[in-house]
Protein backbone atom coordinates (compact mmCIF):
# COMPACT_ATOMS: atom_id res chain seq x y z
CA UNK A 1 0.00 0.00 0.00
CA UNK A 2 1.25 3.47 -0.96
CA UNK A 3 0.41 6.48 0.08
CA UNK A 4 -0.18 9.56 -2.28
CA UNK A 5 1.22 12.59 -1.37
CA UNK A 6 -0.49 15.96 -2.52
CA UNK A 7 0.18 19.44 -3.05
CA UNK A 8 -2.85 21.71 -2.43
CA UNK A 9 -2.14 25.24 -3.56
CA UNK A 10 -4.93 27.70 -2.27
CA UNK A 11 -4.99 31.40 -4.07
CA UNK A 12 -7.01 32.68 -0.90
CA UNK A 13 -3.47 32.14 1.22
CA UNK A 14 -1.32 34.07 -1.71
CA UNK A 15 0.20 37.30 -1.14
CA UNK A 16 0.10 37.87 -5.23
CA UNK A 17 -3.58 37.20 -5.70
CA UNK A 18 -5.16 39.73 -7.69
CA UNK A 19 -1.39 41.29 -9.22
CA UNK A 20 0.18 40.95 -12.45
CA UNK A 21 2.23 37.83 -11.08
CA UNK A 22 -1.44 36.11 -10.65
CA UNK A 23 -2.55 36.03 -14.39
CA UNK A 24 1.40 34.78 -14.94
CA UNK A 25 1.25 32.27 -12.28
CA UNK A 26 0.47 28.13 -12.84
CA UNK A 27 -2.54 27.98 -11.14
CA UNK A 28 -4.45 30.83 -13.44
CA UNK A 29 -3.07 28.97 -16.08
CA UNK A 30 -4.10 25.76 -14.89
CA UNK A 31 -7.66 27.11 -13.81
CA UNK A 32 -8.89 30.13 -15.72
CA UNK A 33 -9.17 34.06 -14.86
CA UNK A 34 -10.64 33.39 -11.02
CA UNK A 35 -8.73 30.29 -9.62
CA UNK A 36 -9.37 29.11 -6.02
CA UNK A 37 -7.38 25.98 -5.39
CA UNK A 38 -4.80 23.18 -6.84
CA UNK A 39 -4.41 20.21 -5.84
CA UNK A 40 -2.20 17.74 -7.27
CA UNK A 41 -0.41 14.38 -6.80
CA UNK A 42 3.33 13.84 -6.36
CA UNK A 43 3.45 12.39 -10.05
CA UNK A 44 1.08 15.42 -11.68
CA UNK A 45 3.61 17.97 -9.63
CA UNK A 46 6.57 16.16 -11.18
CA UNK A 47 4.91 16.54 -14.77
CA UNK A 48 4.11 19.64 -14.20
CA UNK A 49 7.52 20.72 -13.30
CA UNK A 50 9.15 19.41 -16.29
CA UNK A 51 6.68 21.32 -18.46
CA UNK A 52 7.63 24.29 -16.49
CA UNK A 53 11.70 23.42 -17.11
CA UNK A 54 10.99 23.60 -21.19
CA UNK A 55 9.01 26.77 -20.85
CA UNK A 56 5.29 25.09 -21.97
CA UNK A 57 3.52 26.38 -19.23
CA UNK A 58 3.86 29.70 -16.64
CA UNK A 59 5.72 28.91 -12.98
CA UNK A 60 4.35 28.58 -9.79
CA UNK A 61 3.92 32.42 -8.51
CA UNK A 62 2.16 31.41 -5.20
CA UNK A 63 3.72 32.78 -2.09
CA UNK A 64 1.72 32.37 1.16
CA UNK A 65 0.82 34.93 3.43
CA UNK A 66 2.85 34.75 6.45
CA UNK A 67 1.10 35.32 9.79
CA UNK A 68 2.55 36.60 12.81
CA UNK A 69 1.68 35.93 16.09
Amino acid sequence: MTKEIELSISCHDCVRRGTPDCSDCLVTFVLGEEPEELVLTEEEAAVVQLFTAEGLVPTLRYEPVVHQS
